[in-house]
């Protein structure tokens, strides 16, 4: 692979600024809220799918909408190169996070070099910089050696349902770029994600008399201090040279009816980081093998387990795969010496069964929060970026357009 990309300049004149800070605006506009703490929120994605799909089309994709579950599409759309080749991927995720506490989350506005608004970084922005990069492929004139493949997946914020349907029967593509926001640091690894519920069953009595119940809170404490220790070992354990280690943590916890009864039932939610190599299995094993530890200890010791209630792979692409390498040299040549670490959080990309790359425009701080943003440069570069790794891996050259 070039140690540069030769693509870089003239997809750098060609980038149009305007439509990128259009489609952001616009997509920003478009609710596409996926929050599971209220129940059934209708058809999620399907506005922002219409959306999606209409640019793709528009450009000459061949294009498919596939409700994943009623009302949650799939957006796949192909371009066919005249010479056959590799399938690259430039896949996004069509929802957002919730706006509890968002004063004005659909505004989209535009000021100071940045779109905001929910979804904005995470992630219309990178949604914006891949039918960006789309177009300017198509258009490039550039014979390629293979297809190219866009994909606007359904689900990504709760239970990835989308990038699993997809990857179901097989690798959706030979490689994928996943427009996650990294500040367009290039990430070929990630944890995976575990969580399960654990409930401690006690002994309801008026609180007055405690001694005659088992305070179900008070077990609870002992799941907490057997977490703590848990997550030490997991820190001693070898990590992974971009991941770090493991990790384990408690997030959720309920219990109790009122001030007078000690509680027979206490719930935790735990969230356990996984590393790649490690396996779904494993993970809840060792879950279930400490909570039976104390029973052991403790013959009132009662509990519950869940299976996992939510799954999300870990990611591990090696660093010399073409797909990196392709990536360094565009990133390099538009800003600079590229950064290649491992992504914080989990995504869809395990889904697609091929080797993927986290690469995206906006800092995963602004992510979630409650005055989102994205960096309008961010998107253009990560435009030229994407479009420029396609022309890489496809085998177009700079020297010879058709059309």
């Amino acid at each position: 692979m070039a140690a540069h990309n030769e693509f870089i300049p003239t997809l750098r004149a060609d980038v149009d600024r305007d439509r990128l800070i259009m489609l952001t605006k616009q997509m920003v506009a478009i609710p596409s809220v996926n929050d599971p703490h209220i129940g059934d929120s209708g058809p999620v994605e399907a506005a922002m799918a219409r959306y999606f799909a209409a640019d793709l089309e528009s450009l000459g994709f061949e294009v498919s909408v596939d409700d994943v579950s009623p009302g949650r599409p799939n957006v796949v759309a192909r371009w066919s190169g005249p010479r056959p080749g590799k399938t690259i991927l430039l896949a996004g995720h069509l929802d957002t996070v919730g706006i509890d506490g968002y004063s004005d989350p659909f505004e989209g506005k535009e000021h100071s070099g940045r779109v905001y608004g929910r979804g904005s970084c995470d992630m219309k922005g990178g949604l914006a910089a891949i039918l960006e990069a789309a177009r300017l492929v198509v258009t490039s004139g550039h014979s390629l050696g293979g297809d190219l493949l866009v994909v606007g997946t359904a689900d990504e914020e709760d239970q990835m349902i989308g990038s699993t349907a997809l990857g179901a029967s097989g690798p959706v593509a030979d490689m994928a770029i996943v427009a996650e926001p990294t500040s367009l640091a290039i990430c070929p690894a990630h944890k995976g994600q575990l969580t399960v519920n654990v409930r401690t069953i006690g002994k309801a009595v008026h609180s007055s008399v405690p001694n005659e119940g088992i305070n179900a809170v008070a077990q609870m404490g002992k799941v907490l201090r057997a977490l703590e220790e848990y997550a030490a070992r997991l820190s001693d354990r070898p990590g992974h040279e971009l991941c770090g280690t493991a990790t384990v943590s408690a997030v959720v916890i309920t219990g109790g009816m009122n001030v007078s009864q000690v509680p027979d039932t206490c719930e935790l939610a735990i969230d356990r980081r996984s590393l790649p190599g490690e396996s779904i299995k494993s993970v809840h094993a060792e879950c279930e093998s400490i909570l039976a530890g104390l029973a052991m200890d403790d013959p009132t010791f009662r509990y519950e387990i869940s299976p996992p209630t939510m799954v999300s792979a870990s990611l591990s692409t090696d660093l010399d795969h073409p797909l990196v390498a392709a990536l360094v040299a565009a990133v390099g040549d538009q800003r600079g010496p590229a950064s290649v670490t491992g992504f914080t959080g989990g995504t869809d990309a395990p889904g697609f069964g091929c080797p993927a790359v986290i690469c995206g425009p906006g800092a995963l701080a602004q992510a979630h929060s409650l005055d989102e943003y994205v960096e309008v440069e961010e998107i253009e570069s990560a435009a030229v970026i994407y479009a420029a790794a396609v022309l890489d891996l496809l085998g177009a050259s700079a020297g010879v357009r058709h059309g």
